[in-house]
């Protein structure tokens, strides 16, 4: 269907077009039963094709009657009008923001202008509006956001008509706020204490809790299998309740019940009985109750297999959902466990891990059959062509691989069983309102509200039983998880802590090397140049930590002298001085243009000229940087050592020496390859810093 043209009111009436057209649609779903010009609610649920985002409504009496018309010809352009030149399509989430950004200005202007048109407003307006902005929004991300909404009553003038605005704001002196830089990426990184803890306690979710809670989901799903109306007898009956009375005294075991009261249904379902024949012994119950009392753990009967120091993690699971350790509860904070565990150690975007599906992982085995890479595919979104995304494979660590092997034996065990990994889990009573929206997998903010519950539940946990390993506070009150933060975190964990470690479990320098993998594969995440961003930003900080020490005046090695060089002109160069690093993108873009190519790690200093490069194809002189994955530091001469270097040196002979005195006695030509690169490391020692 080709899209109208609607600026010219004259023209056919538009009431009926529909405002999707051209839009893909969720399967199952027609364009005639979508939204329509002439309606004053637009749902957008039909054309959200991503299983995790919420079904969006645009409703139009969000503003004055009289500005009705030029938001519907704005959003219509947006969704699927023609546009103007050089416009690209909004995303259906970009429409709806940018929706109720412009109803925020229209609301303004009816209330302060007296519903004047759009057409005569003038600069002054548009300043006043700005000065507004300065006072009812304390962010200036918002600000930003809100003032971008009014240009597209300019940006989109042609379709507008006569409705639109006659200038362009951001031509006015003073629409924009000196100084700021919306573009830059605010999400906060997790500081290390809760990000460690947290992982922590996600990881003993996912391998030694998690045995327990789907032992539970089992049981459940069981029990509250509709049987058949029981047609026994009611001698039957009778005598199946006194052996389970009996059994009862014999084994000195609780019966089953909420808060001292006995749960009759949850006997019946135990017998195999009617409900009502058990309420006829209710005198039984009551005085088998007295005698060996009544426990919220009997029914579902688990045999807690999990520790924490060597005691059981947990008494039993309840199915009281008020209580922390009920099954609604401990399976909800087994997703957030499992999406910790996975979106950290796969640096993948909320909308790739909500796509993950039932057999999503493959664990990759070598020639003797031990396992030596684990790697899942889904779907990726964010710069594809494709809006329903599109086939991607990240390689990711073998705890997140557990954690998906975990999720799949949830939702097959849950009383909805899907294969969507982060569908809402529905098990246990009281969980009716789970995936209240009709979503296939849980929304964002719904996963957010798991997450921050998960840090609540761990702290009220280790409060109740004197545990010392909390979740820490960050100024005083819990550190507000998001989806959005892990894959900053760990762009920051892999930039800064190669070679390090998180609970002593995860090895990040290992990491590094599979998530540069995974995402320079089928997926254009971007998540690379995040990475390189913080590396850049270690390298500058670490560079200008150096000359303060003088340590470039004491490097040896082939390139010692030029590296001392560069640093000497970098510690003289005014702009790295003063508080410079407080300011991120202003120090990153400096170092990325003004910093020496200067390259410090852990066993050599690269100081990088091209032509004398080992690690570049010299046929190609494009490369401005080294190969740090291809360094050959005992033969290039690019390379210079600090003491940390010579020191990471000499370790190694230690470690060869040993080698070499071992006993048995090694195989002739490993003792040889052995004793050569003791011979050069030693040479490369003995260097002083004098130019090869």
């Amino acid at each position: 269907m080709r899209p109208h043209h609607l600026s010219d009111r004259a023209t056919e009436d538009p009431a009926g077009i529909l405002v999707l057209q051209g839009r893909p649609l969720r399967p199952g779903i027609t364009l005639e039963e979508t939204a329509r010009f002439g309606d004053d609610e637009w749902p957008m649920g039909p054309g959200v094709l991503q299983t995790q985002q919420r079904n969006l409504n645009l409703r139009f009496d969000s503003v004055g009657e009289e500005y009705r018309h030029v938001l519907k010809l704005f959003t219509y352009t947006a969704l699927s009008g023609p546009l103007p030149p050089s416009e690209a399509r909004l995303s259906l989430s970009s429409v709806y923001a940018t929706f109720y950004n412009v109803a925020v200005f229209l609301r303004w202007l009816d209330i302060n202008h007296g519903g004047r048109p759009i057409s005569l407003i003038t600069a002054d307006t548009l300043l006043m509006y700005q000065r507004h902005l300065l006072t009812a929004h304390r962010s200036p991300q918002r600000r930003h956001a809100l003032r971008a909404a009014v240009t597209f009553l300019w940006r989109y003038r042609q379709p507008l008509g006569t409705e639109a605005l006659r200038l362009d704001p951001r031509r006015i002196p003073g629409w924009r706020e000196q100084g700021a830089r919306p573009s830059e990426n605010t999400t906060a990184r997790i500081p290390e204490a809760v990000h460690s803890r947290t992982l922590v306690w996600a990881m003993r979710f996912v391998n030694d809790f998690a045995d327990d809670i789907i032992t539970a989901v089992t049981t459940w799903e069981k029990l509250r299998r509709p049987r058949p109306p029981s047609r026994n007898a009611r001698h039957v009956n009778d005598a199946s309740i006194t052996d389970y009375l009996a059994n009862a005294h014999a084994d000195g075991k609780p019966l089953p019940g909420f808060n001292g009261r006995v749960n009759h249904a949850a006997i019946a379902r135990t017998i195999g009985c009617n409900r009502r024949a058990v309420d006829d012994h209710a005198v039984k119950f009551a005085d088998a109750a007295r005698e060996l009392g009544v426990s919220d753990f009997v029914y579902l009967d688990v045999n807690v297999k999990g520790r924490i120091d060597g005691n059981p993690w947990i008494d039993g699971v309840t199915l009281d959902p008020a209580r922390d350790d009920s099954l609604a509860v401990l399976t909800q904070m087994l997703q957030a466990a499992c999406y910790i565990t996975v979106a950290f150690l796969s640096g993948m975007r909320d909308s790739e891990v909500k796509h993950l599906r039932n057999g999503c992982s493959t664990t990759h085995l070598d020639g003797n059959g031990r396992p030596y890479r684990w790697t899942v595919t889904g779907l990726a979104f964010k710069g594809e062509d494709d809006p329903a995304g599109v086939a991607a494979t990240w390689v990711i660590g073998a705890p997140a691989a557990q954690a998906i092997s975990v999720l799949e034996r949830v939702q097959a065990h849950s009383h909805n069983r899907t294969d969507w990994l982060f569908a809402p889990i529905k098990t246990g009573p009281g969980i009716g309102s789970a995936g209240r929206h009709g979503n296939k997998t849980m929304t964002n903010a719904g996963s957010n509200r798991q997450l921050n519950r998960f840090i609540t539940w761990v702290n009220d946990y280790c409060r109740a039983r004197g545990l010392r390993d909390s979740i820490p506070y960050v100024d005083g009150k819990p550190w507000r998880l998001s989806t959005r933060q892990f894959r900053r975190t760990l762009a920051w964990y892999i930039a800064r802590k190669p070679g390090g470690s998180i609970a002593g479990a995860i090895a990040y320098r290992h990491h590094s090397i599979q998530m540069f993998e995974g995402y320079a594969g089928t997926s254009d995440s971007g998540f690379r140049a995040e990475v390189e961003a913080e590396q850049a930003l270690t390298r500058g900080e670490d560079l200008l930590a150096a000359i303060d020490r003088n340590e470039h005046t004491n490097l040896t090695g082939p390139a010692a002298q030029e590296a001392e060089q560069r640093l000497q002109k970098m510690g003289r160069d005014a702009r790295f001085g003063g508080t410079v690093t407080t300011d991120r993108q202003r120090f990153l873009r400096l170092i990325t243009v003004n910093a020496p190519a200067v390259y410090p790690g852990k066993y050599v200093t690269c100081v990088y000229t091209h032509s004398k490069a080992l690690c570049r194809d010299q046929n190609q002189t494009t490369d401005s940087t080294p190969d740090l994955g291809n360094c050959k530091p005992l033969a290039c001469k690019n390379v210079a050592l600090t003491e940390a270097n010579r020191a990471t040196w000499q370790a190694e002979l230690t470690s060869i020496e040993t080698e070499l005195k071992s006993t048995p006695l090694l195989p002739p030509l490993l003792i040889a390859k052995l004793q050569d690169r003791q011979r050069q490391i030693t040479q490369l020692l003995d260097r002083d810093g004098t130019p090869a």
